[in-house]
């Protein structure tokens, strides 16, 4: 008897109702005798030429409804590994091209070289020919990256490419790349100059060297340009942060005097009008303190120095926004804290599912979760929550 797949997994696997898993399937799809798979209505043809093979994207083959319910799926299972439930509401799921940050790689091959990202679960680089997840700006500039690491990379040297877009266009971070002569460096500002790049800087090993920068490298966040820093965090799509930061504001709105913890470069103390900000990063730091004179910034590792509950009472909410490892000790003195509301912005469920269940154990009620898919067809989920008291 044909069983059904009836949700997918973490790692995107279709599962069975008798927990059986079985690659590139969606729910709604029949698993024949012979384990062959019945196409259901939630199986779409994927797009992209180099799917599956490609690591960018791994669910390629669901659409949009199977893919939100996925989402949704993914943080209903963390919350409900620590007997939590609430309101899960609908996604917000970036378009697809509407990826502004990637980090693609590069091997030098005969007299030329292959650039796009690695093979699923794999070292080896697909040589990209079409994405149908990044921005076309990122994309356009593919084909120049492979004939530039073709000329600076040695036989068989790998490579990378960081790129990012910001105000003035290609934000370019190049590693492992040749900067250290007169026609290597040539080559470089040349490539910069004729693809109308907005910063490009190279790192041998000791740190990024900005070779090109006509303009100061910027970025606006809610209507605040800021200085972009070397490798600074963005939020992946622009659809994405805006959705993120509507969910930041409603939880936060009209509190009187908000925290952002783990600030960045302030994407949502900006969005909020916070009255202070931490941050690990020291450049961070100082490209959010010089482009808003009015918050307190303070550089500030809150896994080895969280601010404790005493020094977060005078705040009405706080928001939060962690790297995958969560917010542990943070949240505890959270927990002890007076605050009325928490903002918590995670890329991963399962340590937010564990920081809500020390929330929720120390006095607040979890009052709603949105899912963002800004990685669109990846396993990658983020998500903004509401805390209140």
């Amino acid at each position: 008897m044909n069983e059904l797949i009836v949700r997918i997994a973490a790692r995107g696997d279709g599962v069975t109702a008798s927990g059986r898993h079985f690659p590139f399937a969606v729910p709604g799809d029949a698993v024949l005798d012979d384990g062959a798979l019945a196409f259901g209505p939630h199986h779409q043809e994927p797009p992209c030429q180099h799917f599956p093979e490609c690591g960018g994207c791994q669910l390629q083959h669901a659409d949009d409804a199977a893919y939100r319910d996925y989402l949704v799926s993914r943080i209903e299972t963390a919350l409900a590994q620590h007997q939590l439930e609430t309101e899960v509401r609908p996604p917000h799921l970036s378009p697809p091209r509407s990826r502004r940050r990637a980090t693609l790689k590069a091997l030098k091959v005969g007299q030329g070289a292959v650039v796009g990202f690695n093979a699923e679960k794999s070292h080896r680089i697909v040589d990209m020919r079409e994405c149908h997840i990044l921005r076309p700006e990122l994309f356009g500039l593919v084909e120049p990256l492979r004939a530039l690491f073709g000329r600076l990379l040695k036989p068989r040297q790998g490579g990378e490419a960081q790129l990012t877009l910001i105000d003035g266009g290609l934000d370019v971070l190049l590693r492992n790349v040749r900067a250290n002569d007169l026609d290597s460096v040539q080559a470089l500002t040349d490539f910069a100059g004729m693809h109308g790049v907005a910063r490009l800087s190279a790192d041998t090993g000791g740190g990024p060297e900005t070779l090109y920068e006509p303009l100061p490298a910027r970025i606006t966040l809610s209507g605040v340009p800021i200085a972009f820093p070397h490798g600074a965090f963005l939020q992946a799509t622009q659809d994405g942060e805006a959705a993120l930061a509507e969910s930041v504001r409603e939880c936060a709105a009209d509190a009187k005097g908000v925290a952002d913890l783990f600030a960045g470069l302030g994407t949502f103390a900006l969005a909020v009008r916070a009255v202070y900000a931490a941050e690990a990063s020291r450049d961070a730091a100082a490209a959010l303190s010089r482009a808003a004179p009015g918050m307190s910034v303070e550089h500030r590792d809150l896994y080895r120095r969280p601010l404790d509950a005493g020094e977060l009472d005078r705040f009405e909410a706080a928001v939060l926004d962690p790297p995958r490892a969560g917010a542990g000790q943070q949240v505890e003195q959270l927990a002890a804290s007076s605050v009325d509301r928490i903002s918590y912005v995670s890329c991963n469920p399962a340590t937010f599912a564990r920081d809500a269940r020390a929330l929720v154990n120390g006095g607040y009620k979890l009052a709603w979760v949105r899912p963002v898919g800004q990685f669109r067809w990846s396993t990658h989920v983020e998500l903004a929550a509401c805390f209140t008291r």
